[in-house]
């Protein structure tokens, strides 16, 4: 994409000085991938209550009490995407660095340790291609827009169209002016719909004559790059080998990219491609508390209880979105450039789990998490003041009401189950199998509404979004140990499918058009149905592991 063919509408939003993120868009950020130490990941990460884990500092952190000497480890592997086709940036296999860390263990007493830890891991690795192509039956993306035109009013998910100084169509909210001469911008309009109410849909509001493109088919591709990187910082020890304590704070370092190509074919011959470019970068932190109790002296079996805060995540997003209309020798192009700042935070999270050892030869572990994440709080950067005395400025947000209205609407509470066994037939040589199961996040009838009245309605320079169901992850391991030294191999196969959609479906919207000439109106009732694909996101990972103990 060249520069020269950017339009840069930076005074479109220029009434929109605060700014949050859209539900589906939120929801990239929540959760984790199943990753770690290759024990970790070959356990299926049922090793909340076995502990001695240094992956265990983000969900237990108890486990890291259960160290009886200090050691590092790192961790690193291959990423493969089993489905879908290379697209733009990505790659169906990529090189992961995944984990490095280490845990300092005093003892406090004869039978009571005080543990220092400290870990790095991958958190989420969004890297994945998305591909997803479909008929469309007269529907299409800029229809969307055309409706929400009809619809008019902002409360019932429309807006008004005036043209600004500059002769742009603008979308705006009939309540009252700015000032004499301006009018404010709907929530409800988007980058989308400015794209395409300034290149494709034709006619004049005057006239009462816009009107919309309908589509054949549609092609989508997407490729998805980046991570979540997660910092953990924690104290653990232990009461007499009875009664493990854990404390973690965490920090998270996020770097994701997608850019994507939506193309459609319409009924004409014609056809329009939107291409776009979105970054989210930004920080955030965690506080996670944990326990493992022996309820027998001397017994092997463990129980463990978790609790992790939500993360407040500060963040900054940014898209490039072009839109290039073909008909014939007639080419249209536009293209919109914003960059905000937004804020979200996750749900709280609590986990069970149970560990048994038999003897030197078998260890199980299970494990119950739940994240209720209708909860996540989409917030609105409101402003701040500045501390003269320490020289900072803190910035105040409040909650999204609509956007989170939406969020309840769509999203659902999730539960994780997490099941694992080691086998060591001879001292050094141990073998792993595990299972891990994640409940589907999307509720079954959700989809990105675009009529919502939100600051994340306004910024959005996509319709597409995807219900994904549940999450199977089949882990298996290998371990061998020398002397001080250890190394561990895991491979993890997980399965995802989901319900793609281009665009959210609009139905039974009552469109009035007058004829100029004899001024006569007519009302017909118009829908917007999208048609649907079957997606997935089946992954395997290679993952190695070097530990030393000392």
């Amino acid at each position: 994409m060249k520069s020269k063919y950017i339009f840069f509408a930076v005074s479109l939003f220029t009434a929109l000085s605060v700014n949050a993120q859209e539900t589906y868009e939120n929801a990239k950020l929540a959760g984790e991938d199943l990753n770690g130490t290759a024990r970790y990941v070959g356990m299926g990460g049922a090793m909340e209550a076995l502990g001695a884990d240094i992956s265990t500092i983000g969900t237990n952190p108890a486990g890291l009490g259960l160290f009886r000497h200090s050691n590092i480890s790192l961790s690193g592997g291959l990423v493969m995407q089993t489905n879908g086709k290379d697209f733009a940036n990505g790659n169906k296999t990529n090189p992961s660095f995944d984990q490095i860390g280490g845990v300092y263990s005093t003892r406090t007493g004869q039978k009571s340790f005080l543990n220092f830890g400290f870990n790095y891991h991958k958190g989420k690795n969004f890297d994945y291609i998305l591909n997803a192509a479909n008929s469309l039956n007269g529907s299409s993306q800029n229809k969307q827009s055309y409706l929400k035109g009809a619809l008019g009013d902002e409360g019932k998910g429309g807006f008004y169209i005036h043209k600004n100084t500059n002769g742009e169509n603008i979308g705006y909210i009939n309540i009252g002016y700015i000032n004499a001469t301006s009018k404010p911008v709907a929530y409800t309009w988007s980058q989308i719909d400015y794209l395409y109410r300034n290149t494709l849909i034709p006619g004049s509001p005057t006239a009462s004559s816009y009107n919309y493109e309908p589509a054949s088919s549609y092609d989508f591709n997407r490729s998805h790059t980046g991570y979540i990187g997660n910092y953990d910082f924690n104290v653990s020890g232990n009461l007499n080998d009875r009664v493990y304590l854990g404390i973690t704070f965490g920090l998270k370092d996020v770097h994701y990219n997608a850019y994507s190509e939506y193309t459609e074919t319409f009924a004409n011959g014609a056809g329009a491609i939107v291409s776009d470019n979105r970054k989210i970068t930004g920080s955030g932190f965690d506080v996670t508390a944990g326990v493992i109790v022996r309820p027998v002296a001397e017994s092997p079996f463990r129980i463990g209880a978790y609790i992790k805060t939500p993360t407040w995540y500060d963040l900054t997003t940014s898209n490039i979105t072009m839109l290039t209309y073909r008909n014939g020798t007639t080419k249209k192009e536009k293209g919109i450039s914003n960059s905000y700042d937004y804020k979200i935070w996750t749900p709280w999270r609590f986990g069970l789990s149970l560990g048994h050892t038999i003897g030197s030869h078998i260890a199980l572990g299970l494990t119950y998490e739940y994240e209720d994440y209708s909860n996540i709080n989409s917030r609105i950067n409101d402003g701040g003041y500045y501390d003269y005395y320490y020289g900072e400025y803190y910035e105040s947000s409040s909650p999204d009401k609509y956007m989170n209205d939406h969020t309840r609407q769509v999203l659902k509470a999730v539960s994780t189950l997490k099941l694992g066994v080691e086998y060591k037939p001879v001292t050094n040589l141990a073998v792993r199998l595990g299972y891990n199961y994640v409940s589907p996040m999307y509720s079954s009838d959700g989809q990105k509404d675009p009529g919502i009245s939100s600051l994340g309605t306004s910024y959005a320079s996509a319709t597409d979004y995807t219900d994904w169901k549940a999450t199977n992850r089949f882990t298996l391991g290998l371990g061998y140990q020398f002397r001080k030294f250890n190394i561990d191999l895991a491979y993890q196969y997980s399965a995802q499918s989901g319900d793609f959609y281009p665009f959210s479906n609009i139905r039974g919207v009552n469109v009035t058009s007058t004829n100029p000439a004899t001024g006569a109106t007519t009302t017909v009732s118009e829908s917007n149905i999208a048609t649907g694909s079957k997606v997935k996101n089946d992954r395997s990972q290679l993952l190695l592991t070097l530990g030393y103990r000392f």
